[in-house]
């Protein structure tokens, strides 16, 4: 039989963390991003040849089920990664975080249903606690990862199909004040089984009630949630994957799921209060207090609509463009009508930029994924505290899709966007709004910024706006 000192898998497991490490530095920026996930890609699978022959070494694998196992992974990430659009990436992102929280449960619950079986219950209570409570918490935030994320990824969609029907039902966000005492109610529950299969660790009772308690309070943790605070949730959500896989490493004594699942919970958890402070919230009001959702105020003002050719005319004899992308470019996937309009503000000599808000769309650095796609230059993305600035000397911004992020109700520091950062676009000389109607935001608050004599409407979906633009562009 084949001996290989244990130092060796150690060894292998901190060249994958030191692969993660480089490949988190690689993400920093656009350019080194492919290489980044390549990086991180490799210490995946180097972590993974390792267990596997480890696992060999020890006799406990059977290759029937590794198989299945990676042919499976395999087609479903290739399946996505094929058919998913890119203005899907926010709800694939959610379901990843789900699919993390689900592995990292599963392998808990699966370690001591057979540790139970196999009768390899710890005798010593201190080992007894350490390693309970580690596969407690495991579980405990892995339900709540898996259900958060499948409803967050519902939310972000707006809706699901019912099965074996055509029947499109939008999914709700409710969240009555009496509700956050049953998800107290609920986690305490929760942490009360984790301490009673502790005490009576034979009893598996108390197990599956954890999963069903952690199940529910997943689903409630993000039932009353609204899409203005998405960005927050798919951030945090992405933080218990990685406190998830942690708490498992130390169930199954593996130093890469601890020092993975450590560097994934504490990027995710930075990233949710960046998200916070972009938007001028408390994380504790994200979770405990909806935030927009279906009672919207009604526009009580008109406004006119222009026409493309009209647009174009303007454009004419500019200096300066600041084109601010929103949810609405997703929606209508017209990123690449929006690279061509630069393209042909550029051939006039026009100095193009893109204003970026922290929020905008449904993720964080949804807008800069899309436009990456369509080729547009990174040092033409400029974040919101750069870019503010220099709207007062823009000649035109261009707003496509976006409506809380721009609303400059948000200084007047009342209402649900009062003291939210935004893009200062009511400082353009002139503006072009390209949006389906005057239809209020998530926040529910209406756009001042519409109504301004210097702001023309193009009313209408993203991409053919855009794309009628770029037409009369040309022509004129």
């Amino acid at each position: 039989m084949v001996t290989i000192d244990p130092v060796v898998f150690d060894i292998g497991y901190l060249l994958s963390a030191a692969l993660f490490i480089m490949g988190i530095k690689k993400l920093s920026s656009p350019r080194t991003a492919p290489f980044g996930n390549q990086l991180g890609a490799a210490g995946m699978l180097l972590a993974v040849l390792v267990t596997m022959i480890k696992m060999m070494i020890d006799g406990h694998i059977e290759w029937e089920l590794v198989a299945g196992g990676l042919l499976l992974g395999s087609v479903i990430g290739a399946w996505m990664a094929i058919k998913v659009e890119m203005t899907g990436m926010p709800e694939l992102v959610a379901l990843f975080n789900g699919f993390g929280g689900a592995a990292s449960a599963l392998v808990a619950l699966a370690e001591v249903l057979a540790r139970i079986k196999e009768g390899d219950v710890p005798t010593d209570r201190l080992n007894l606690w350490a390693i309970w409570i580690a596969i407690g918490l495991s579980g405990l935030v892995g339900w709540i990862t898996l259900t958060g994320s499948l409803m967050a990824m519902f939310k972000l969609k707006g809706g699901f199909t019912i099965p074996l029907t055509k029947k499109w039902v939008r999914f709700p966000t409710w969240g009555p004040p009496w509700l956050n005492v049953v998800k107290v109610l609920l986690l305490i529950a929760s942490l009360a089984f984790v301490v009673l299969s502790v005490r009576e660790p034979e009893n598996t009772q108390w197990i599956w009630g954890l999963v069903i308690s952690s199940c529910v309070l997943g689903v409630l943790f993000v039932l009353p949630i609204g899409g203005a605070d998405m960005p927050v949730v798919v951030s945090l959500l992405n933080s218990l994957s990685g406190i998830a896989a942690a708490f498992t490493g130390f169930v199954i004594n593996n130093n890469v799921l601890i020092i993975a699942g450590s560097m994934v919970g504490a990027a995710g958890l930075i990233l949710t209060f960046i998200m916070c402070k972009a938007m001028n919230r408390q994380l504790l009001d994200v979770l405990f207090k909806s935030f927009g959702g279906s009672d919207k105020e009604q526009v009580t003002r008109t406004k006119v609509g222009s026409d493309p050719e009209e647009v174009a005319m303007m454009c004419d004899g500019i200096a300066s463009v600041i084109i601010v992308p929103g949810y609405g470019m997703a929606v209508s996937q017209c990123q690449h009508a929006v690279k061509e309009f630069a393209d042909l503000m550029e051939e006039r000599d026009v100095d193009v930029k893109y204003a970026i808000h922290p929020v905008a769309g449904r993720m964080p650095g949804h807008m800069n994924v899309l436009l990456a796609e369509a080729n547009v230059p990174y040092e033409q993305l400029i974040e919101m505290d750069e870019i503010n600035s220099e709207f007062p000397d823009c000649d035109l911004a261009v707003v496509i899709g976006a409506n809380d992020t721009t609303n400059p109700a948000a200084r007047s520091g009342e209402g649900p966007l009062g003291g939210m950062p935004i893009l200062d676009v009511d400082k353009a000389r002139s503006i072009v709004i390209i949006k389906r109607s005057l239809s209020v935001g998530y926040a529910g608050v209406d756009n001042d910024l519409f109504f301004m004599d210097k702001t023309m409407m193009l009313f209408g979906d993203g991409k053919a706006m855009m794309n009628g633009l770029n037409s009369a562009i040309k022509e004129y």
